[in-house]
């Protein structure tokens, strides 16, 4: 529970997490499709760093890009914030989908979320997490124990349609080769997508989306990520730790896990006191992605959810560049630099 006695997050801030989010997903945009999925993911975390130094908020990044040795920007552990406000775990994703970023294809988004300090469940040396994801319809639907089938028909009739009528988003992966034969065997349509598994729960858990479920393996840090979206939008979400790896299975065993254990909503995030922001990259049927005009502009297109109000908005932002006329030897803005001006 929130204690009263400490400083609680205003309400303002989702918006001001909406444009830490605009400020990687710029930095990021100008390598789409270039092929390499470092320069923009580091493009992403150094304007997500630099801008979360503006935000009211004593933070501490609970879900990061790796430790300190394997990023110098936001590392799990890392303060940020500018010190002055609550104190919150914070996940971050500058990118999620690095490689469809890199390649160019659709849902690669920019994400963050914020709760009260140690309401994030730390995975440990969990690297792989089985999740289902459903909307606020199906939420008691779901119980990841039992089978994909008996799930689907669980989830069919809370939401008044036949099985054949549902679309389940699961990602493009071998190990999902029984998965996607029992769901097509079920007769439930299949939305596939090789990465970005924050974005399918978000689709999931958003009406109107064409998706209805997630199901499948992914990675355990992203479905703390989208336990706390989910979480916020009053959707229902379960978990399981997935190992896909010999040492990732021994690991887990030294360390007393039990691998059926349920990871529910409260597990993954304690808080009822969550913020969730993304903006879109890649252009997707969800978040369209950062687009430039013409003139000059950018456009970026954000969602922004409060859990407490169950509030949530999708934000268009229309971006003012003053264009560039330098002699040649001076040198032009990195997209940081430019990411950071237009949302300031």
């Amino acid at each position: 529970m929130i204690q009263q006695d400490k400083p609680q997050p205003n309400r303002n801030l989702g918006m001001e997490l909406a444009r830490v989010t605009e400020a990687a997903a710029i930095a990021a945009s100008r390598f789409m499709g270039m092929g390499s999925k470092e320069k923009g993911d580091r493009a992403a975390a150094e304007a997500m760093s630099a801008f979360l130094k503006t935000v009211d908020m004593n933070g501490v990044v609970a879900i990061g890009e790796g430790e300190q040795e394997e990023a110098p920007f936001l590392f799990n552990g890392e303060h940020i914030g500018n010190g002055a406000g609550p104190e919150l775990d914070v996940a971050v994703g500058p990118v999620e989908g690095t490689a469809l970023l890199a390649d160019g294809r659709p849902n690669a988004i920019s994400a963050i979320t914020v709760a009260e300090r140690g309401s994030l469940w730390n995975p440990g040396n969990a690297v792989y997490m089985n999740k289902i994801v459903v909307g606020r319809e199906a939420r008691e639907a779901i119980d990841i124990r039992l089978s994909p089938t008996q799930n689907l028909h669980r989830i069919a009739e809370a939401l008044g349609k036949s099985v054949n009528e549902l679309t389940v988003f699961v990602l493009d992966k071998n190990r999902h080769a029984s998965l996607i034969e029992e769901i097509r065997q079920a007769g439930a349509r299949i939305s596939l997508h090789p990465e970005g598994d924050v974005m399918g729960a978000l689709m999931a858990a958003v009406p109107d989306t064409c998706i209805d479920v997630l199901m499948g393996i992914g990675d355990a840090t992203k479905g703390v990520m989208a336990a706390a979206a989910v979480k916020a939008l009053g959707g229902g979400m379960q978990g399981m730790r997935a190992p896909q790896r010999e040492d990732e299975k021994r690991q887990l065993k030294k360390d007393g896990v039990k691998l059926r254990e349920v990871l529910n909503l409260n597990t993954l995030v304690r808080s009822d006191d969550i913020f969730f922001a993304a903006t879109g990259i890649t252009q997707s049927t969800f978040l369209e992605g950062v687009n430039f005009g013409r003139d000059g502009s950018l456009s970026t297109h954000s969602i922004v959810i409060r859990s407490l109000t169950g509030t949530l908005r999708f934000i268009k932002g229309i971006h003012q560049v003053e264009r560039q006329r330098l002699p040649r030897k001076k040198r032009s803005k990195t997209p940081v630099e430019t990411a950071f001006e237009v949302v300031k």
